[in-house]
């Protein structure tokens, strides 16, 4: 059993929809952010950044923050998912860690919940998130999913993606991503696990 410690964010639905995914058994532990309990003493213990996503893995107790290493953690556990090419999964897997999901974070914070404030950040950040798009889109080109077959990688790229309205996004700009996301949307792990640890409002499609 793993206990998953998290709240509905693109990072949190990660973990969640490949726990999903890898048909795992896990038991749900809302950590509420608005509440601030990310905070709490007993939620530091096993993520001592204070984020979520987080698990414990009362098979091999093994506690794990920062949802790339959870998705690396489950895919060896389990030896599925690995995508085509592991080094492929991997290096996109890296890509979003430290250029998608931080720089759609920026745009997050500037254009959804704080418009008007900071006109630079906000031209910045919608640059650098359509210039991201562009590469995923130019990736996914001829393939299906971003490692050829699906992998952990696309489970932490999608959503992201998912997002595509708080970051001004018109996703039959970008056909191959539009394609591949309306394909892993339909998945039944996706749909479950979109919605944990609540449900908050349907996956997002395109007009």
């Amino acid at each position: 059993m793993i206990d998953l410690y998290t709240w509905p964010t693109p990072n949190g639905r990660k973990v969640s929809i490949a726990l999903e995914e890898f048909e795992l058994p896990y038991r749900v532990h809302s950590v509420d952010l608005q509440q601030r309990q990310q905070f709490d003493p007993d939620f530091l213990r096993i993520s001592p950044n204070n984020k979520i996503p987080a698990i414990v893995d009362q098979d091999t107790d093994t506690a794990l923050m920062e949802s790339g290493a959870i998705l690396l953690y489950l895919a060896k556990k389990t030896d599925r998912f690995w995508g085509e090419d592991t080094w492929q999964t991997m290096q996109w897997l890296m890509w979003q860690m430290a250029g998608l999901g931080p720089m759609l974070g920026q745009v997050h914070f500037f254009n959804k919940h704080n418009p008007g404030q900071s006109p630079y950040a906000e031209e910045r950040f919608t640059a650098e998130a359509a210039r991201l798009y562009g590469v995923l889109d130019a990736r996914l080109a001829g393939r299906s999913y971003v490692s050829g077959d699906y992998s952990i990688a696309d489970m932490a790229i999608w959503p992201w993606i998912s997002r595509f309205e708080w970051q001004d996004i018109d996703l039959k700009d970008y056909p191959n991503i539009c394609r591949w996301y309306q394909e892993i949307a339909q998945r039944p792990a996706v749909q479950k696990g979109y919605d944990v640890p609540h449900y908050v409002n349907p996956i997002p499609m395109p007009n």
